[in-house]
């Protein structure tokens, strides 16, 4: 997701420093340029930017070395914290007993976010759709990872939806069935994401493409689950294609 604007929420009023990304993986940027983290700093760091506040640093601690004693935790986390100092500057800002993430970075679950729930939602580029596609640090099976990533599977999906539904209203064809096509790479057993690509091709009057992607979910139902559509699905393309 480009970085368009500072954390705070207030457009155009610091330059962007750091980029964090948290969807299809972990990366971090600084001024565009990568920097390379060992992956118990890469850890920390994307756990402070999920939270998106301060945090104690015993929980941060406590969260992330779970099986170890309290001082070796301690250990760790000093030691992670150095790490990042050292190839990431400024990063991670430590005032008192609590560490956040500084406040002029941009993290792109965050502006995946704000799109997904805006009500004046921008042209998608392909590069934008690809994204929404993603799920949170998909490779890492830590516990405090699990809730977000449903909540913003969750999200993505119902935000992807509306937004094509959007995007058709306002005549932009091609955005509406790019949003609606990331729907369904997300959750392909998802009906409703189904059902909002046909809308966007019937929007843009090619019967032919809704029907040939009712077709394609219904034999995807019948291999994965024994069942077929339910019948309002199969109302929106002419009786005798179904």
């Amino acid at each position: 997701m480009a970085a368009t604007e500072h954390t705070g929420g207030r457009p155009g009023t610091t330059a962007v420093r750091w980029e964090i990304s948290l969807l299809g993986g972990f990366t971090l940027r600084r001024r565009r340029a990568p920097v390379d983290l060992p992956l118990a700093a890469q850890r920390v760091v994307a756990f402070l930017a999920l939270q998106r506040r301060d945090v104690l640093r015993g929980h941060v601690a406590q969260v992330l070395w779970m099986d170890a004693t309290e001082d070796h935790a301690a250990g760790n986390l000093r030691t992670a914290l150095w790490r990042i100092k050292q190839r990431g500057g400024e990063l991670v800002s430590a005032r008192h007993c609590h560490l956040s993430i500084a406040r002029d970075a941009v993290v792109d679950l965050h502006e995946a976010e704000r799109l997904l729930t805006s009500r004046d939602p921008p042209r998608l580029s392909a590069h934008m759709t690809n994204e929404l596609a993603n799920d949170v640090l998909p490779d890492w099976s830590d516990d405090w990872i699990y809730m977000c990533r449903e909540r913003f599977r969750q999200l993505r999906l119902r935000g992807l939806e509306a937004l094509s539904r959007q995007l058709s209203a306002e005549g932009a064809h091609g955005d509406a069935i790019d949003a609606a096509e990331a729907a369904v790479a997300a959750e392909p057993l998802r009906e409703t994401a189904h059902r909002v690509l046909m809308e966007a091709h019937l929007a843009e009057g090619n019967v032919s493409e809704a029907v040939r992607e009712y077709r394609t979910y219904r034999l995807l139902l019948a291999d994965e689950l024994g069942i077929a559509p339910s019948p309002g699905l199969g109302e929106l393309v002419p009786e005798r294609f179904r």
